[in-house]
């Protein structure tokens, strides 16, 4: 390895396992056991050779450098088909999108820190190149009942996530509750989520039993928030993947309510159509592939208000009557 290769090209990363990630197949390698143990939690399992791979990543960790910093907010930047993210002074990676191959260097320290990676780290790595192999990342949070998936889309404030854990609560599996990836590959349409941790306002507490004798301990753009696991802090089920089934778009009131409506597929796609992140033409051409497929499912708007279990059950109504 020469003095100047920052990132490592040359760096031994000899631990190899290959991963589904939201639909694509993913070759991981590194030479640091605990950057394989977060990427299984975070990704499904997968026997396909190298050859067959959407994306390659190689990750080399410095363990001469043990320092554990405080978790920094990741800092990331393009430029045409490449794209950097720092995470701190000795941690960054860097993505080609055109031949989708992804290399990164890694402090020990920050290496040690698995729910970081599960949080932050790999949920980037995806929204980096997730549109360059054909996946669509959504603002939204989606549940499911017998495989089948209820996705929930609004902008912030919208409720998206409270309405997801009274879903659960109420017997669906929870996927996501603010990111889902959406998939079409070989016929099949996929919505996948990260063991990612869940964000709840800190007024939704009031609505869940197991939170109302607790305090945020988090905060989000300065607003106090919960930031847990769903199964250990709420009893609830994850889910890691689903087949779309009913689009929702939320629109939330003051007033307590539930106006479920039709809209088109027309109307439902430019909405999806306005969260989607810049990429390449030829992403965006997949990207579009994907969100033609989603609103061939039924589209609904919803205008509500009101506790989030009597909105959750009567959405859940609905929902099985498809």
């Amino acid at each position: 390895m020469s003095a100047g290769d920052f990132l490592c090209k040359d760096a031994a990363t000899p631990l190899c396992e290959n991963y589904t990630a939201a639909g694509a197949l993913c070759s991981f390698s590194t030479n640091c056991k605990a950057l394989l143990e977060a990427a299984r939690e975070s990704f499904l399992p997968s026997a396909a050779p190298p050859i067959a791979v959407d994306f390659s990543v190689r990750f080399w960790v410095d363990h001469s450098n043990s320092a554990q910093l405080p978790s920094p907010n990741p800092y990331v930047r393009a430029l045409n088909h490449l794209v950097f993210a720092g995470f701190d002074s000795q941690s960054s990676m860097l993505a080609d999108l055109r031949t989708r191959r992804v290399i990164g260097r890694f402090s020990a320290g920050m290496a040690a820190d698995r729910s970081y990676w599960k949080a932050i780290i790999f949920p980037i790595l995806l929204t980096i190149v997730g549109a360059s192999v054909g996946v669509a990342e959504l603002h939204c949070s989606c549940v499911a009942r017998k495989q089948k998936g209820l996705l929930l889309i609004g902008p912030g404030r919208s409720g998206k996530s409270t309405l997801a854990v009274a879903l659960a609560q109420a017997g669906f599996g929870f996927l996501s509750d603010d990111r889902t990836f959406c998939s079409w590959r070989n016929g099949e349409l996929l919505a996948w989520g990260l063991a990612t941790t869940l964000k709840l306002r800190s007024d939704a507490g009031k609505y869940f039993q197991q939170l109302r004798n607790r305090q945020p301990t988090n905060f989000q753009n300065g607003e106090p928030c919960f930031r847990l696991e769903p199964e250990l802090g709420l009893g609830i089920e994850r889910a890691r993947r689903c087949e779309p089934q009913m689009l929702v778009f939320l629109e939330r009131s003051a007033t307590p309510g539930f106006y479920l409506t039709r809209i088109s597929a027309v109307e439902a796609a430019a909405r999806l159509e306005e969260d989607l992140i810049a990429e390449l033409p030829e992403a965006v051409a997949r990207q579009m592939e994907v969100i033609a497929q989603l609103v061939n499912r039924p589209c609904r708007l919803l205008r509500y208000g009101g506790v989030p279990q009597d909105v959750a059950a009567e959405l859940a109504i609905h929902f099985d009557r498809l």
